[in-house]
């Protein structure tokens, strides 16, 4: 199973260790299957696969063309509701009229409708028996389209040799552990995963994210493997949490599971530690003063007078002792309106001071301002790159007022508020920004020659992985991708998902919105045609797995921004159902092919959120007509049940016209500010052969790096960030 997810994970195959033998036919074979998923493998691949013994060849070309079908969604298969779809697809009115018909007067199969629901005056289309489920086979499906044309425009990702596969998966586990960014969901639980398999090697220096450290200290636990170490109270509530499989971020109560002793030992211990001899660390308690409480009763901590200060946290929880905290005097003394003290005391703790500074900046007077950027500029050291990477993003968009504000959470739910705070003023952000980016620069790394292909720089900073989404060529919230399209090009939307234990029913839908984002029209399951675009027809139930799709002529269409998006109309909901993804591909009419053809997807994500409806990207035109993908990562709330686009309109458009409007930090400004340090940064051009090694920077890694070189790609862009 590692081999497979190193593989999805990293574009990179472990070196299998087995007999010497003549395996270049299997590699010859597992080339030509790469070749229709969109991939290939390198040359170095296939020189070690055919060097190995054929059965043990036919092993590892098993596992790599498994993993690349399953990174474009070829590991499922994807039917159409219309066999002929795009062409042939019914207006929706005459689609229902005849579903209709079918069903009352030339009846298939025996079936009959529920004669009931036609006599109050409305109609249940799930009652009829042709609407919702699928009519034909796959093979049917396939059997009703020619085969896909090839075209130089059709996607190719290269698959390249890595170490082997102890080598690999001890190299990732190090990577996620030491991230300098908080992960996702599933990289979460690959970081468990991994933690297992490295358990008993030595263990990253630090590990800077508190999440990530809990979820390696609960294995390491689990095995009886000393913890690492902690600092704060709250590290140990994440460890309790992940131990009773609960939410290591905090943000949803946990239901603490009974501890072993062993267990309430070693928790009572690390908090001991951490208070002994810092007593201020208990101000940290009251925030999650519940959960103390709950926890306590499992930890027992009066049986166990050996650890004193462990009993003072759960004293403060219950209200027994008070300790006055940092935080508490800040704000006591921001509401006297004297924002230098409190810049002064939040010194103390650097990066609440720069989590704090568009709030002292915006109330500050001119000699306030002073006052609060000296205090950034004597802490500014103490503050992760991360935290700064964040604030100097925030400010780039508090110049002017916006029209509305976004709020996103940890589970990527979104909503929207009016902007009711003031500016801040262009001189302070100038002046902000210039103490960040000397900061920044100064911890950037000496690359020696950094190679960087252009179509990164507009990808927005991976600040947390809670602003993406696991899958494939999946880029954070607010990175822009130009599409490369042709006169007869048709961008295709999918999305497929398979129920648990429910009667599950999405819909993809698309809204369509104007040069001011105001509602244009849309396409779903009430509407199949609009203005060139073109909907695969509706899917109820996916006991077996279900797949729509929608055809947009983007160079045809009037309107200036397409929103897809993913609506639960019934049943589970997105982290419910066993399998749900959303994808898009791009190709010419004239290719022809399947609905769904692995070669010509562009990228596919998961779909794993607490909202009701899924907005994963949004595609806008700029006055150019050029068009690009802007990724959203973003869910509505929604509601329990008939989630349409009809109805939620004004939110996804107003959500789509925020994110599209804000600006983002991308990885331009990163590469800007190694200039500083690198001896050369230079573009890359394809095919260009390089002489001596370089550091690479690039969405994928290219096939033919000289040896030595270092290639920063999409999965390791958050390594870009300063420490």
């Amino acid at each position: 199973m590692l081999h497979q997810t190193i593989i999805r994970r990293t574009a990179r195959v472990p070196r299998a260790e087995a007999a010497p033998g003549d395996g270049a036919p299997v590699a010859r074979q597992m080339d030509a299957v790469l070749v229709g998923a969109g991939f290939k493998a390198s040359r170095e691949l296939l020189e070690h696969l055919s060097g190995l013994e054929p059965g043990a060849a036919m092993a590892v070309a098993e596992r790599v063309v498994g993993a690349a079908r399953a990174m474009v969604g070829d590991d499922v298969t994807h039917n159409s509701y219309f066999l002929r779809f795009p062409e042939g697809v019914p207006d929706t009115v005459e689609f229902w009229a005849r579903c209709l018909h079918e069903a009352l007067v030339a009846p298939r199969r025996g079936r009959k409708v529920r004669l009931p629901a036609l006599t109050g005056g409305w109609l249940n289309l799930l009652d009829l028996p042709a609407y919702g489920r699928y009519q034909h086979t796959y093979a049917e499906l396939l059997a009703a389209h020619d085969e896909l044309i090839g075209s130089v425009k059709d996607r190719v990702t290269v698959l390249h040799l890595g170490a082997t596969l102890a080598e690999e998966t001890s190299a990732l586990y190090r990577e996620l552990a030491a991230s300098p960014t908080p992960l996702g969901e599933a990289d979460l639980e690959l970081l468990a995963e991994l933690a297992l398999a490295c358990v008993d090697e030595a263990q990253p220096e630090q590990i800077p994210v508190r999440e990530n450290r809990a979820v390696v200290n609960s294995v390491r636990l689990a095995e009886a493997r000393a913890l690492i170490p902690v600092d704060t109270v709250t590290d140990v509530l994440r460890l309790a949490c992940r131990l009773s499989g609960g939410d290591v971020t905090l943000a949803t109560p946990t239901r603490f599971r009974s501890f072993t002793r062993r267990e309430r030992r070693a928790l009572l211990g690390a908090l001991d530690q951490v208070v002994d001899g810092h007593r201020a660390k208990l101000g940290d308690v009251a925030r999650f003063a519940g959960a103390w409480k709950r926890l306590g009763e499992g930890l027992h901590p009066h049986e166990y007078p050996r650890f004193p200060h462990a009993a003072d946290v759960f004293a403060v929880a219950r209200g027994e002792r008070t300790v006055r905290t940092l935080a508490g005097r800040a704000e006591e003394a921001m509401r006297s309106g004297d924002v230098g003290k409190t810049a002064r005391i939040l010194t103390d703790a650097p990066g609440l001071l720069v989590r704090s500074l568009d709030r002292l900046l915006r109330t500050a007077t001119p000699s306030e301002v002073d006052t609060v950027l000296d205090a950034l500029e004597s802490v500014i050291g103490s503050v992760s790159g991360r935290v700064l990477c964040s604030v100097r993003e925030h400010l780039l968009n508090r110049s002017t007022v916006d029209p509305a504000r976004v709020f996103t959470n940890r589970a990527r739910r979104a909503w929207v508020a009016v902007d009711a705070r003031m500016p801040v003023t262009g001189d302070v952000v100038e002046r902000v920004n210039e103490i960040i980016d000397t900061e920044l620069t100064a911890r950037m790394p000496a690359y020696g020659r950094l190679v960087v292909d252009p179509a990164v720089l507009d990808v927005a900073l991976p600040l947390s992985g809670k602003a993406s989404e696991d899958g494939f060529a999946v880029l954070p919230r607010g990175s822009r991708v130009r599409l490369d399209l042709g006169n007869d090009d048709v961008l295709r939307f999918f999305t497929y998902w398979r129920q648990r234990a429910e009667r599950t029913d999405f819909d993809l839908s698309t809204l369509l919105l104007d040069e001011n984002f105001e509602y244009d029209g849309h396409v779903s399951w009430t509407n199949h045609h609009f203005d060139g675009v073109v909907y695969s027809g509706d899917i109820t139930e996916a006991a077996d797995g279900a797949t729509e799709f929608i055809d947009v002529s983007l160079r045809k269409i009037r309107a200036r921004c397409v929103v897809p998006q993913v609506n639960v109309y019934s049943g589970e909901g997105f982290n419910d159902v066993a399998e749900s993804m959303f994808g898009w591909m791009i190709r010419g009419r004239a290719q022809r092919g399947a609905p769904f053809e692995p070669r010509t997807v562009r990228t596919r994500s998961e779909m794993r959120g607490s909202g009701r409806v899924a907005l994963p990207v949004a595609f806008l035109r700029d006055e150019a007509g050029v068009w690009s993908a802007t990724w959203l990562h973003l869910y509505l709330s929604g509601t329990p049940r008939f989630n349409r686009v009809e109805y939620n309109q004004v939110s996804a458009g107003l959500l789509a016209r925020s994110i599209l409007q804000r600006r983002y930090l991308t990885v331009a400004y990163l590469v800007d500010l190694s200039r500083a340090k690198a001896a050369a940064v230079t573009p890359w051009q394809p095919g260009e052969e390089l002489a001596e090694p370089v550091t690479y920077l690039g969405l994928d890694r290219p096939d033919g790096l000289p040896a030595g070189s270092t290639a920063i790609t999409l999965d390791r862009l958050n390594q870009l960030i300063p420490r």
